[in-house]
């Protein structure tokens, strides 16, 4: 997938095509300025005052406490880019938003958005991180408010995907244990014990992480059988026949190679007979290019604020077959363009 301007007529189309508008602009400054927007009207709840009927700016702004003018602005502003209607001079949230920015919708961004604010400062340094080489490692210097915010961000991602992966992971039959590492949030594996009424889950997670990801698997009315473990997954003893299933979703873009195949190593031991070793995460292209500008950005993201970067199939691969796993079809995700769940068995 890759993200470029959207002409809106003919002359736009033609400015495009011969090379006349200036695209590093319009890839960054109205890019950025869009961005903020939407963000900003999260975080004020306009998308909230929208969703629930027709409105003025005036009555918008008393809303959600902003002035009158600079939330005209922000409004036009969100009319312009697709986000909101406005007619006979109120405005509207756009239908298809409402999947995406209401806080009800089981679909909802909201809490992702606000986590985006946080990342809008990392990804600022990105020219100190090109410079020096050494990543920013937002985990090992997140405060416990920012573990918050990431953790519910994280959960809007994964509401969508999660319900596919347990209709389409195959689990083996009868079983009863599975080891989520660095689960977070546990959405995961909330959706896979809803699916496996026999299966129960232990999410191994940082120290600063367990006890806002309880509060979250709670909330799924899952506390029992989706319980916590602290430690670190580089360092952890997973034991030996100890689990029918281990999930790693979005972890590996934080570690080395070597990292990630000693992992498999020690999740191949952890492993009971025909288990199962999935692996989630956004890919890699094998060369510069091939697949767009999601993996690439996305590459660069993840290097920029961890330690490592994204991998591709191929190496997921080599690191389950070295550890004596034997690669199944990869599952794909049509509401998370370029992840992918790799799993191997043993």
């Amino acid at each position: 997938m890759k993200l470029a301007p959207k002409p809106e007529n003919l002359l736009e189309r033609v400015a495009l095509a011969l090379n006349l508008a200036p695209r590093p602009l319009l890839d960054t400054q109205i890019a950025f300025t869009m961005a903020r927007a939407i963000q900003s009207a999260a975080e004020l709840g306009m998308f909230e005052a929208l969703g629930k009927s027709a409105s003025t700016f005036e009555s918008i702004a008393a809303t959600c406490g902003a002035d009158p003018t600079a939330t005209k602005k922000l409004l036009d502003c969100l009319v312009g880019i697709g986000y909101a209607r406005w007619k006979d001079g109120k405005y509207s949230l756009t239908k298809d938003m409402r999947k995406w920015l209401l806080r009800d919708s089981a679909h909802t961004l909201v809490a992702k958005l606000a986590f985006q604010n946080l990342e809008w400062d990392l990804v600022g340094k990105s020219s100190q991180f090109v410079r020096t080489g050494v990543p920013l490692d937002f985990h090992q210097n997140a405060t416990p408010q920012d573990w918050a915010i990431y953790q519910d961000g994280m959960r809007d991602i994964a509401s969508s995907p999660a319900i596919e992966l347990a209709k389409r992971l195959a689990v083996p039959r009868g079983a009863t244990r599975l080891l989520d590492i660095g689960g977070s949030h546990g959405l995961y594996s909330c959706e896979l014990c809803r699916r496996h009424s026999a299966l129960t889950a232990t999410i191994l997670e940082l120290p600063g992480a367990v006890d806002r990801a309880s509060e979250i698997a709670a909330r799924e009315g899952l506390g029992e059988r989706v319980t916590h473990r602290t430690g670190d997954a580089l360092s952890e003893d997973l034991g030996e026949a100890t689990f029918d299933v281990v999930m790693a979703n979005n972890l590996i873009h934080h570690f080395t190679a070597d990292q990630n195949g000693e992992l498999a190593r020690r999740v191949a031991r952890a492993l009971s007979p025909g288990g199962i070793y999935a692996i989630g995460d956004l890919l890699r292209a094998n060369h510069p290019g091939a697949g767009g500008g999601l993996p690439a950005v996305m590459d660069f993201y993840f290097a920029l604020t961890s330690a490592s970067g994204t991998w591709s199939l191929d190496d997921i691969r080599s690191w389950q077959r070295s550890a004596g796993l034997a690669p199944q079809k990869p599952i794909k995700f049509p509401s998370l363009p370029g992840w992918v769940s790799a799993p191997a068995s043993k």
